[in-house]
């Protein structure tokens, strides 16, 4: 494992985020030290938003004034971080395309299952009725257009899924892809810790018991030393920083340097963001944008599930 760095890494999530939970085990298994910025489950996140003009998803991480959206991305930066152990290993070349399908088809899959009367009453227990009236209200238009399977059409998916999972595992490998650990571990652990979390619709893992022995051993990863950091101290760490991350626009790809673009979601929460085309590749578009908050930041986006357009002008 790498020596703890100091907490250059700051992640804004909420606890009960997967996605978030995706990061976290990776910082575990990659043994660093991060700040941690809890954020708002629902809108307004004005500090979020700050930061990223716009993209309101949850997790976003930082590190100065370079601000990185969607965990596809993350995962990278984290890996650059800390190369070793290397989350993309060499002999697991479909491991990237596995965390693909586990992030939206396996996710797509569990949120309706999970969320059925029984796993929602679990989910929110304790929790107020107005705010879980106010969470349904807010996620309403965030998936606005999204089409979600039935609790049922869900159940029979993920129970598919969840059996051709184990049968990758009884051989008794230690991870999906053999001897080391990747990135399709992770992806698949966080959508099925979301199951794990209601308890009254979780014995659907029962059966796979080779399943359960390998999501008990990315859980014992943990997830590295935090620290506490509020929000209005990390608008001020981007306020106080240069953007650092080398970036470039590569000729071919449809768009110039200096370009007023948007860059929004292509599958949920199409929220815009808005900025100056700093950098692009097949991999990556950043903008520049600047907040009279944050400053000057340098926005970071995957370009697969984001669309590029030019800014309209009245």
């Amino acid at each position: 494992m790498t020596e703890p760095q100091p907490p250059d890494f700051v992640l804004h999530h909420y606890d009960g985020s997967p996605f978030s939970e995706k990061l976290r085990l990776i910082l575990g298994f990659k043994g660093l030290a991060w700040a941690t910025v809890k954020v708002p489950v629902i809108m307004p996140k004005p500090d979020v938003t700050a930061l990223t003009g716009g993209y309101r998803k949850t997790p976003i991480a930082q590190v100065g004034a370079d601000v990185y959206c969607d965990t596809a991305l993350i995962a990278r930066v984290i890996d650059r971080l800390a190369p070793t152990p290397a989350l993309y290993p060499a002999g697991a070349p479909l491991a990237p395309l596995l965390a693909q399908w586990a992030d939206s088809t396996l996710f797509w899959t569990v949120i309706p299952y999970t969320m059925q009367p029984a796993g929602l009453s679990a989910i929110f227990a304790g929790v107020a009725p107005e705010v879980v009236k106010a969470f349904a209200a807010d996620r309403a238009p965030f998936t606005a257009g999204l089409r979600r399977q039935t609790p049922a059409d869900a159940a029979a998916n993920l129970a598919r899924h969840l059996a051709a999972l184990d049968a990758q595992l009884a051989d008794g490998r230690a991870w999906l892809f053999g001897d080391n650990a990747s990135i399709a571990d992770f992806s698949v652990a966080h959508c099925l810790w979301y199951v794990r979390r209601a308890p009254p619709v979780a014995g659907i893992l029962a059966p796979h018991a080779h399943l359960a022995r390998w999501l008990d051993r990315i859980t014992a990863l943990g997830h590295g030393r935090f620290t506490p950091m509020s929000s209005t101290a990390a608008i001020a760490l981007a306020q106080s920083s240069t953007p650092l991350a080398p970036v470039a626009v590569q000729a071919g790809l449809g768009f110039d340097a200096g370009t007023a673009v948007t860059v929004t979601p292509t599958d949920y929460g199409l929220d815009p963001s808005a900025g100056t085309l700093v950098g692009l590749s097949e991999d990556e578009v950043v903008i520049r944008r600047t907040d009279e908050r944050a400053g000057t930041v340098h926005v970071h986006f995957p370009r697969a599930g984001f669309q590029i357009k030019p800014q309209e002008h009245a």
